[in-house]
């Protein structure tokens, strides 16, 4: 079984940043994050492999860094320049044993 605790979401106005943090009890080679907007299907954002591997959404390329405490086992997304169109629920994702595992999301909103 595996735990991921997602935190760091809230309100926040266009131009503005957030930082969300994954806490994993357990974690596979890869962790990563996707959102689900309303109305729509959830779609990668970024994600990281060991610990600088990454790969990141056309959509949020240079404005967002996803990044890994390995010791802490803490996956961090750092949002920057946020658009309202980043509005939507976080998830975190890894996969361990064969098995996918998913936060229980947390809520990002830009708006003014």
């Amino acid at each position: 079984q595996v735990q991921l605790v997602e935190s760091g979401g809230g309100l926040v106005q266009p131009g503005g940043s957030l930082r969300l943090s994954c806490a994993a009890s357990r974690s596979g080679a890869s962790m990563a994050w996707h959102r689900q907007a309303p109305g729509k299907e959830r779609e990668l954002v970024a994600r990281i492999i060991g610990g600088s591997i990454t790969n990141y959404a056309e959509s949020v390329k240079g404005r967002f860094t996803i990044s890994r405490d390995s010791a802490k086992n803490t996956v961090y997304l750092q949002m920057n320049s946020l658009k309202p169109e980043d509005t939507a629920v976080y998830y975190c994702h890894t996969v361990w044993n064969g098995y996918d595992y998913w936060g229980q999301g947390t809520q990002v909103t830009v708006s003014s």
